[in-house]
């Protein structure tokens, strides 16, 4: 096997393997700012050089040449090498700056070029608190500057697009917009233009930056220049707290970071999964944020009426008490997680009702083979995988005409062309929703509002079969010991408390998770589903169905489990 030696420490390897992120993968943290895994490797900001040499050998016989303690003679290559472009091979032997001086003092006087034209403007840049080139200053670059003349000025507070702004002067040519237009989006809506210390990205004459990821520029931009139109001064980047979780934007289960500051989200970035969506993330999977914050019910109401929980929850089990299953119709919903999906199939059951169906969300053409998706839900193939059948709008419409009570999970039949207000009238309507702007709410005779995605600890399956987990990120009203523990814990307040001065209670959403909702309504007909939480109703459905098999929160962990069974349950 090959071995490499970085800063006196071997490694062992096999295959071509770039030296800049062999380094990175063991632990051997190199500053850089062009290089990006997914993308070629240009070298051109220099700041990842380091000494590179060989074993030097015996010309006339091959072997390697040795120094009088016995030790290999490395013939080093008399200039510093861009470890981004450089491959390794077997026997190199590199330094990097924590073995030499040479190496420190140039990642120092790069950094001192690269910040002569660059503006003194952290305070008010979107980038501060999480800028490699802020940090990167800090570590390995100069403690002054020694500069004394006008830096150059470029563009300011350009709309490259509908969604991205461009500050030409913080821009520090490394190339990774231009290069992810080129060779992973293939838009080429970004070139370089200008020469020399004058260059900044642009869009070609009569071109807008309006492909449907424009805004993963904004994530690779190693400095303050590209920002998003959206989010540009609402928040700082210490003010908020970071959840790992997944997108509800379309069937392809984007990895996905949601940002929230006083209870409210403010952002959402990819988080990096190989399997799912590598680095990127479709524009319309980060502005969907909206629906989470905006339009969100205060609590149950029975007959438009507020009540207590306790009080709805009975509501819910009246409709459905002494109803001959036949007559009443559950319909589940893609938007659900498995865990609710899976309680609303054992209340159908214990009423003697059929299984639940569900209404597929399919936008022909929109999809693009990629992470956009014809389908605009998130767990389609978890409902299917549940036995929950995908039901049209029309065979809906017809099992409703000798239908008593419609129970709803978190979809919206009337939105939908399922069936209108006038349609509902003398059946009794059990909802679970999102939003007020729920067009089924209108006829609903008891009214649950749900937990949401980023509210809620449950389960997606994306399109491919990859089961993944979702996370809390915002707090509601009343949350219970669950969802706390969920939330976990970058700084003490993380979703805010009384002592922030950006809390506001009126924030905390009164709504429910349907893991919480579901064993209540079971209860009041005297059918027992006491669960002690959503972790154990995924074991369940792990164990009771092969299409789960080892869908276990444990082993989803943070970048899902892809479920061997391809297809549905029986």
């Amino acid at each position: 096997m090959a071995k490499v030696t970085i800063d006196h420490q071997t490694f062992e390897y096999e295959g071509q393997q770039g030296l800049l992120q062999f380094c990175l993968d063991h632990g051997v943290d190199l500053p850089h700012f062009c290089y990006h895994p997914a993308m070629s490797a240009p070298a051109n900001c220099r700041q990842c050089l380091v000494e590179v040499g060989m074993p030097q050998r015996d010309r006339a016989t091959g072997d390697v040449v040795k120094d009088d303690a016995g030790n290999d003679v490395i013939q080093f290559m008399p200039k510093l090498q861009t470890s981004c472009s450089m491959q390794m091979a077997d026997g190199m032997v590199v330094k990097t700056h924590r073995s030499s001086e040479l190496v420190k003092r140039a990642q120092k006087d790069t950094l001192e070029f690269l910040l002569i034209n660059h503006p003194l403007d952290c305070p008010i840049c979107d980038q501060a608190g999480h800028c490699p080139l802020q940090n990167q200053a800090y570590k390995h670059g100069p403690e002054g500057s020694r500069f004394e003349f006008e830096k150059v000025h470029k563009p300011k507070h350009i709309d490259l697009g509908p969604r991205v702004v461009l500050d030409g002067e913080r821009c520090i040519n490394c190339t990774r917009c231009v290069r992810f237009t080129r060779e992973v989006s293939e838009s080429h809506q970004l070139t370089i233009i200008e020469r020399g210390v004058r260059n900044y990205p642009m869009t070609p004459p009569g071109v807008e930056f309006d492909e449907p990821y424009s805004m993963n520029v904004i994530d690779i931009c190693p400095v303050g220049a590209l920002t998003s139109k959206d989010h540009r001064f609402k928040a700082r980047i210490w003010e908020m707290s970071k959840t790992p979780s997944v997108s509800t934007v379309g069937a392809k289960g984007s990895n996905v970071d949601y940002w929230v500051k006083d209870n409210q989200i403010m952002k959402v970035t990819p988080r990096t999964n190989m399997e799912v969506n590598e680095y990127w993330l479709a524009d319309e999977e980060r502005l969907d944020y909206r629906k989470f914050n905006e339009d969100r019910p205060e609590g149950p109401t029975v007959e438009g009426a507020p009540v207590s929980w306790d009080m709805g929850w009975k509501a819910a089990a009246d409709c459905l008490q002494g109803v001959d299953g036949s007559r009443i119709v559950f319909l589940g919903s893609a938007w659900a997680t498995v865990e609710d999906n899976y309680l609303l199939g054992r209340l159908a059951a214990a009423v003697g009702a059929s299984a639940p169906v569900y209404l597929p969300h399919v936008e022909s053409g929109h999809g693009d083979n990629w992470l956009r998706t014809d389908d605009r839900t998130p767990n389609a193939q978890g409902c299917e995988r549940l036995g929950i059948r995908a039901i049209s709008p029309a065979g809906l419409k017809a099992r409703l005409e000798s239908a008593d009570v419609l129970y709803v999970m978190e979809d919206d039949p009337v939105a939908s062309g399922a069936c209108s207000v006038e349609d509902l009238a003398g059946i009794k309507v059990i909802l679970h929703h999102y939003n007020t702007t729920n067009q089924t709410l209108a006829a609903a005779d008891v009214a649950l509002p749900a937990a949401m995605a980023v509210e809620t600890v449950g389960t997606y399956v994306n399109m491919d079969g990859h089961a993944q987990r979702l996370r809390p990120a915002k707090a509601i009203a009343g949350v219970n010991r669950t969802l706390s523990m969920e939330i976990g814990k970058c700084r003490a307040d993380r979703h805010g408390t009384p002592f922030d001065k950006w809390y506001n209670e009126s924030n905390l959403v009164d709504c429910q998770p349907g893991w919480v909702s579901l064993p209540e309504v079971a209860a009041g007909l005297g059918h027992a589903m006491a669960y002690k939480g959503p972790k154990q109703i995924m074991e369940e459905v792990s164990n009771a169905l092969p299409s789960f098999k080892g869908a276990t929160y444990p082993a989803m962990g943070e970048h899902g489990v892809r479920l061997e069974t391809a297809g549905v349950t029986a």
